[in-house]
């Protein structure tokens, strides 16, 4: 493998804690494959491993009402130091960049966070939004204006939607099956106000394959990217859009992601200095799971 990248890995054994329920498919297996197929390939060595961020709780507020973070811990005070977690991870990898330790970062955090905005419960399995809060986080610490989200999770991140809806810095672009959970990601839905056209949502069919969402994202976010200049790009890296998962019917293969990757790492080296992080979302084929993140951190490598 020819490395020209300095790659960051979110990686902390505590993330593997999590467990909503034996049975639950959001599994503590989902992040110990990863690390087991990391080591496999050698990658762990070849990576600088990130720390999760201490004393971050106060950064949650960014995004969420502090109704919401009392009422989570008030359900269940070990979930939220779990979801806690997952965010502090995050906030490290943008401090990392922006400190110039890494050009960029993968963060194999759990529990997910893109469904999460202020109803003081867990929406599909995410409690704050990690990278909801990093970006405001980056704008805050690192005088950061513009950042691009991309979302190709198979389920549309509709808290990460609400929390930029009216914002023109921040461009979410989400492919998605909008006919799964939450049942939100209508590509009518393009933002309001000053963030008109700052969302862009594209619905892709049960069974689409790599080509369907290359060309989505060569189609409906390459031809604006320019005239928006991002200063950062996060992902929110949902693998259940891969072929095979339990959850999703979208065919995307470990190739296809590795396709995106490169789109995005393209975008990254014209306008910001290659600075991507890369966020775990969903993602309940275990080993397939393990495979695509694997695969994705080999391309944010070269």
């Amino acid at each position: 493998m020819t490395i020209s990248r300095r790659t960051g890995l979110v990686l902390d054994e505590r993330f593997s804690q999590h467990q909503i329920n034996q049975a639950h498919p959001e599994s503590p297996a989902r992040y110990q494959a990863i690390t087991e197929q990391l080591q496999e390939h050698n990658i762990v060595n070849s990576v600088s491993i990130i720390a999760p961020k201490k004393d971050s709780e106060k950064w949650l507020t960014l995004v969420h009402s502090q109704q919401h973070i009392d009422s989570i811990k008030a359900r269940n005070l070990t979930i939220h130091q779990h979801a806690l977690l997952a965010t502090a991870g995050v906030l490290a990898s943008i401090d990392a960049v922006f400190l110039d330790e890494v050009d960029n970062a993968f963060c194999a955090s759990r529990p997910p966070g893109h469904h999460a905005h202020n109803e003081g419960k867990e929406e599909g399995f995410c409690y704050y939004n990690h990278v909801a809060i990093a970006v405001r986080y980056a704008q805050k610490q690192y005088g950061v204006k513009k950042v691009l989200i991309v979302d190709w999770d198979y389920h549309h991140g509709n808290g990460t939607e609400w929390a930029f809806y009216s914002d023109p810095d921040v461009l979410y672009f989400s492919t998605h099956d909008m006919f799964a959970y939450p049942g939100t990601g209508s590509p009518s839905k393009k933002g309001e106000g000053a963030g008109e056209g700052f969302n862009i949502n594209v619905h892709l069919d049960c069974g689409a394959t790599d080509n369907d969402i290359t060309q989505a994202f060569k189609e409906k976010l390459l031809p604006v990217i320019d005239d928006f200049s991002p200063e950062l790009i996060l992902i929110s890296a949902g693998f259940d859009s891969r072929q095979d998962d339990l959850l999703g019917c979208h065919h995307i293969t470990d190739h296809g992601f590795v396709e995106l990757t490169e789109i995005i790492k393209a975008i990254a080296d014209k306008h910001c200095g290659g600075r991507i992080i890369s966020v775990l979302e969903g993602g309940y084929n275990i080993q397939g799971n393990a495979s695509a993140v694997t695969a994705q951190i080999k391309s944010l490598m070269i």
